[in-house]
């Protein structure tokens, strides 16, 4: 998996970390029990300081995807919890939704975008 970080953009360079490694995830480019670069590899890899790529690892690990594990580092560990996943994403897609409203973005134009990021994602809707 290929790591972008954008040095411009707004968001924290751990979050975007964060969001690249669940993206992956996702997509299937990191499976369940595969090992992620150390977090000095990393960290050297896309030209960030160590402590950023801690706090990325530490995140995933307390929101369910990744175990650090001493002798093999940071390992993909899904914690399953649809209940609670599910509740996230409802909590967080009503802010996106309540903007998108905002702009005009009908219910119709929301079901397109969440349809096409299932697809992309190869998953059913």
């Amino acid at each position: 998996m290929v790591v972008t970080i954008d040095f411009n953009s707004d968001e924290a360079l751990y979050i975007q970390l964060r969001n690249q490694i669940i993206i992956g995830i996702a997509n299937e480019q990191l499976r369940e029990g595969e090992s992620l670069p150390s977090v000095r590899e990393l960290a050297d890899n896309i030209g960030i300081n160590m402590h950023t790529v801690n706090k990325a690892y530490t995140i995933l690990k307390q929101e369910g995807y990744l175990k650090l594990d001493r002798r093999k580092g940071a390992v993909v560990a899904l914690d399953i919890d649809k209940y609670q996943a599910k509740l996230e994403m409802e909590e967080a897609m009503r802010v996106i939704l309540a903007r998108g409203i905002c702009k005009g973005v009908s219910c119709k134009e929301a079901h397109q975008i969440i349809d096409q990021i299932f697809s992309e994602f190869n998953k059913e809707g």
